[in-house]
């Protein structure tokens, strides 16, 4: 796929004084001097002066230029918009590339729903598991793995003679997901009964796939480190520390399994890179344990609706850990209910990878 065009297109709208400022603001924000009562940035609209047509998921899916230009367009459309994220771009290979080094199934849904593929449990499932704890065996040219290195090589190539590409759409980590959510999408559903019948072996899991998540993300970073030593974007976000862990399958346990199967292993995470955890759905059952790990940032949810807020804020900004992403909705309502955000509240939800975009 012949890039020049969208390359050139995009690095002169780029502008460096209006993207230095916003970065500025930005690194405000997550040392908590915020301007209150909540933080929404914006830039000035920068339209395109190309057509860039739309890339759906699978396409992309099918060789890494074309990802590249996904993801470029990705940033024109912030631009175009006059959004307040930085510019940002990833290796958008969805949440089962560290499952797919594992031989877990790859399940792609119709183009036409341009929607992120996923994997399947193992078909022989806590078997399975005990395997690949026998075996130790990590080949990082495994399933989605070698896509996401290949991506790399290629896109640093690409944007290589172009200065502010290079300098302002910051590459991020690709979704590693978290220790819990790899165990979960290996064993299968099983592993909830395995809390009670297999408790060695679930902390076992936990911890050979904490060293996978941290092994493959310095792999990553050392290709594309991230924003800075103490920094780094995520969805476009900029927050304090090197990750963000998604754990989206403990909303479904409760607070206290949480608290023995898996802080322990997110601890470890976050001692070593720092950084935030994200969740979809209900997890104000399991914050408190969350807000009070050491080396976290922030907090990001995407559905704050199924959520007691209040708890929410009690074990975040009221600890001065920030909040990320929130959607605009939220903001609106807890202004109007008097609550006081501290500035430490982003307004202004990320485009998660399964959302769908209007073009």
């Amino acid at each position: 796929m012949d890039l020049r065009r969208y390359l050139e297109d995009l690095e002169g709208r780029i502008d460096p004084v209006v993207e230095d400022a916003l970065t500025q603001e930005w690194l405000a924000f997550a040392a908590g001097r915020g301007e209150a009562p909540f933080f929404s940035p914006t830039r000035p609209r920068s339209p395109a002066a190309v057509d860039w047509p739309v890339m759906l998921v699978n396409d992309a899916f099918e060789e890494e230029s074309r990802m590249v230009y996904q993801q470029l367009r990705l940033a024109s459309d912030v631009l175009a918009s006059g959004g307040g994220e930085l510019l940002n771009a990833r290796a958008n290979y969805g949440t089962g590339i560290i499952p797919s080094m594992f031989d877990a199934e790859m399940f792609y849904l119709d183009t036409a729903l341009d929607t992120l593929p996923c994997t399947r449990p193992l078909a022989d499932g806590m078997a399975g598991v005990q395997r690949i704890l026998a075996e130790k065996r990590v080949d990082y040219q495994a399933g989605l793995a070698a896509k996401v290195f290949r991506f790399a090589t290629l896109y640093r190539e690409t944007v290589a003679p172009y200065p502010n590409l290079r300098r302002y759409v910051h590459m991020y980590n690709p979704d590693l997901q978290g220790p819990f959510p790899l165990v979960d999408a290996l064993w299968g559903g099983d592993i909830y009964i395995a809390f009670y019948d297999e408790e060695e072996l679930v902390h076992e899991a936990m911890d050979f796939f904490t060293g996978v998540y941290l092994d493959f993300t310095r792999r990553w970073q050392a290709s594309f480190p991230p924003f800075d030593t103490a920094h780094s974007v995520e969805w476009g976000l900029l927050h304090k520390g090197g990750t963000m862990i998604r754990n989206d399958a403990c909303t479904n346990i409760s607070g206290e399994m949480y608290r023995e199967f898996v802080l322990p292993y997110d601890q470890r995470v976050l001692r070593e890179l720092g950084g935030g955890v994200h969740f979809c759905g209900r997890g104000d059952h399991y914050v408190e344990h969350v807000g009070g790990m050491e080396h976290i940032s922030c907090l990001n949810l995407s559905q704050p609706q199924l959520n007691d807020m209040e708890v929410i804020y009690q074990h975040t900004i009221e600890k001065g850990l920030c909040i990320i992403g929130m959607p605009e909705q939220e903001i609106h309502r807890a202004m109007a209910a008097g609550l006081d955000l501290r500035g430490l509240v982003h307004c202004g939800a990320s485009l998660a990878a399964w959302e769908k975009k209007e073009d």
